[in-house]
């Protein structure tokens, strides 16, 4: 069996006259993460957005463990699993029952305390998600999107807000997501989480993937075309001090 869950070529998009996205080819692995980076207007959401099925694919492909996109939009959204910037949840409602029912929507039997357990949830469990914190709401956002287990995980720009600590444990939960052989698709505006996080980043600009490598290979290649810069060698960086004065460890929040 292919190692490879998403495989994109040529996908096109238009509005009227504006070409959105431009023939972008890429592919993502199982127990990948992947970075789309680019400016705003890049064509990144777009792309995206036909990927997960939301908007119509005017050209192109694209295919998740074999299956097209365009042709089978209610099999795909099984079978991805998607983390908005911005989640939104039913108010009132307990996080264990929230998780129960994302379950059951997607015909699935789980054990919601389990589940909470993995992200630092549990002694939340009978909370409501507006008494939680933001990052709290992230981890809870990202777990509701794994009920069904997906075979793709997308993330768009998933610390956006956060605090120094809850934007650590995040990576730390994005990682267990890779661990456990799921693809994962990340969109971030910071440049150190894709180069911490990203196994392999495309660059888009334009509606077009402008480049498209390792993180590693790509800061070299920059190097080799003569880049330099003032280096100034830190051991440590103050958000450094702000984890090792107040512990990396998420707080319990009210």
């Amino acid at each position: 069996m292919s190692d490879t869950v998403l495989v994109v070529k040529n996908l096109s998009k238009s509005y009227d006259n504006l070409e959105a996205v431009k023939g972008v080819s890429f592919s993502v692995k199982k127990g990948e993460v992947f970075g789309i980076l680019g400016p705003n207007g890049a064509g990144k959401t777009t792309t995206l957005e036909m990927i997960e099925t939301i908007r119509s694919i005017d050209g192109g492909s694209a295919t998740i463990n074999g299956i097209d996109v365009a042709s089978n939009p209610y099999t795909i959204r099984r079978m991805i699993g998607v983390q908005p910037q911005f989640p939104g949840f039913q108010d009132r409602t307990r996080l264990i029952e929230l998780l129960r029912m994302f379950a059951s929507a997607y015909g699935e039997r789980i054990d919601p305390l389990k589940l909470l357990e993995e992200v630092d949830l549990l002694d939340k469990a009978n909370s409501y998600v507006e008494q939680l914190s933001g990052g709290q709401k992230q981890r809870f956002s990202i777990v509701t999107a794994l009920v069904h287990n997906p075979k793709l995980f997308f993330l768009d720009e998933p610390t956006t807000g956060l605090d120094p600590q809850a934007r650590r444990n995040l990576w730390d939960l994005i990682v267990q997501v890779k661990n456990k052989g799921i693809g994962v698709i990340l969109t971030t505006h910071y440049m150190d989480e894709a180069e911490i996080l990203c196994d392999r980043v495309a660059i888009m600009d334009g509606g077009k993937i402008i480049a498209l490598d390792t993180p590693k290979n790509l800061i070299q290649a920059l190097l080799k075309r003569g880049f330099s810069k003032k280096q100034v060698t830190e051991k440590a960086n103050l958000e450094d001090v702000f984890i090792d004065l107040s512990g990396k460890n998420l707080r319990v929040e009210g």
